[in-house]
């Protein structure tokens, strides 16, 4: 064989390998995987029934499943959104994510990309339309030469084609990207669209918001919705059958669909305008945060999210030690900023701000890498900038990074209720119940996540 010939067969061959390296998928990540990383990493959708805000509380019945399974592996629970299917199975084909937790019908072409789990409830596909329209429908033969929108890679487009086959004109089906079911929905209610199709329960949510909607046509017998994961996820998919099970049987299981697909408040709850889905806002005091954040630079969700841990956007909530107002300010740390308890909420957000600009500037003293600054911030706002600084002294004592919270000042602060820390040399300020600081930080930022998440307004919000 000519040399120059061996050299290019060679050389096509490194080539190959080149390629199959640079388009080489991420490992299939495994129940150990998950909890070695202590993080289950979960997509979902946005919608009134599966994710959403409520009063500045994060809600859903897939976010408090997930929750649930989340506790269960004692891991955290990161949750990501995206309402458009194909690129949600995208990203879970690539590994972005370990979990997409929606309601997922395990059609034949799906099963042979992914695991599927075993149902965690099911619904009925119906035929969403407006109830007296000239364009009503009685029965699904009626469907022939009708126009369908529905979300682009649902089962229901699937359904649609079965029912197409067997009519005598086929069905016009319209699919569309990036469109959530609940959108198609209220496209029908307001005209823009005669049909879509949904699954029951969630169509019955929106029903009351939307009452000149009919939802009394099935398209197909019950459906069983579940979770999909990666192929190969094996043992992640077995532990979640094998909760599942479990779970499905608990009175928590029951609450939680009771709350989100047959509670007598679900009207209320759609109607208020503080329903981030529908009015876009976290509470009554966005305006106001928005301008004061301003003062700190800060994302007015961050701060949103702040006000809730502290007082739950309640302005006349007062704690046992005192606490008052919507920023729960110290009477000591509020006669310092001029306010008091009779200060409107305006002024009690102000104080509250200032003080959090007092912390940071004493910090960025203090701190030579300044990555974790907020969650120092966060954690002296809560438990006093004192108390911090003893735990970033007792860290540089046994030799851990002081600038850095998590596995270092931390640690120092969980253990400061403990006298062989709190009566070490370099603690100037005693007895600490660290746990909740430690909390307070964590729950603050992972609120802050899912205000991000629903993606309500713009940093500076207009």
């Amino acid at each position: 064989m000519p040399v120059i010939f061996m050299v290019f067969l060679q050389t096509c061959h490194q080539n190959q390998k080149l390629i199959k390296t640079q388009v080489k998928e991420k490992p299939v990540v495994e129940l150990k995987h998950v909890k070695l990383r202590g993080k289950l990493r979960v997509m979902t959708d946005y919608n009134s029934t599966n994710y959403f805000i409520y009063k500045g509380r994060t809600m859903g019945f897939q976010y408090e499943m997930l929750q649930a399974f989340a506790d269960h592996l004692g891991v955290k629970l990161e949750l990501s959104v995206n309402n458009d299917l194909v690129s949600s199975f995208e990203a879970l084909e690539k590994g972005e994510v370990d979990l997409l937790g929606m309601n997922l019908a395990a059609t034949p072409d799906r099963i042979e990309r992914f695991n599927f789990t075993i149902p965690h409830s099911q619904s009925i596909p119906i035929l969403v339309q407006r109830k007296n329209s000239q364009n009503f429908l009685d029965s699904i033969n009626d469907l022939a030469g009708k126009t369908v929108v529905v979300a682009l890679g649902s089962s229901f487009e699937e359904h649609l084609k079965e029912i197409s086959r067997q009519l005598e004109e086929p069905i016009q089906i319209i699919t569309t990207e990036k469109i959530e079911v609940e959108e198609l929905i209220e496209r029908v209610a307001t005209g823009e669209i005669d049909y879509t199709i949904s699954d029951q329960n969630v169509a019955l949510v929106n029903r009351t918001y939307y009452s000149n909607l009919d939802i009394s046509l099935h398209i197909s017998d019950h459906e069983n919705l579940a979770w999909a994961l990666r192929k190969g996820a094996d043992y992640l998919t077995q532990e979640i059958n094998i909760w599942l099970i479990d779970f499905q049987k608990t009175t928590e299981y029951r609450r939680i669909y009771q709350r989100y697909f047959k509670s007598s408040r679900i009207e209320q709850r759609m109607q208020s305008e503080f329903f981030s889905l529908k009015s876009g806002k976290i509470s009554k005091y966005d305006e106001l945060l928005k301008q004061k954040a301003k003062m700190i630079n800060w994302d007015w969700r961050l701060l949103s999210a702040l006000v809730y841990q502290e007082s739950r956007f309640d302005h006349t909530a007062k704690s046992w030690v005192g606490a008052f107002g919507l920023m729960q300010l110290m009477p000591e740390t509020a006669y310092h900023f001029n306010v008091d308890s009779l200060a409107n909420e305006s002024e009690n957000v102000d104080a509250g701000v200032r003080y959090l600009r007092y912390l940071e500037r004493k910090l960025d003293k203090t701190l030579g890498n300044k990555k974790d600054k907020l969650k120092f911030v966060l954690a002296s706002y809560n438990v006093g900038l004192g108390h911090i600084l003893d735990a970033r002294r007792l860290a540089e004592k046994n030799g851990q990074d002081p600038d850095k919270w998590d596995g270092s000042v931390a640690y120092y602060l969980l253990n400061k209720s403990k006298p062989e820390f709190y009566n070490d040399p370099v603690v100037k300020y005693g007895y600490c119940r660290g746990e909740e600081p430690y909390l307070y930080v964590s729950d603050i930022l992972d609120r802050y996540q899912h205000y991000q998440n629903i993606s309500i307004g713009d940093q500076t919000g207009t």
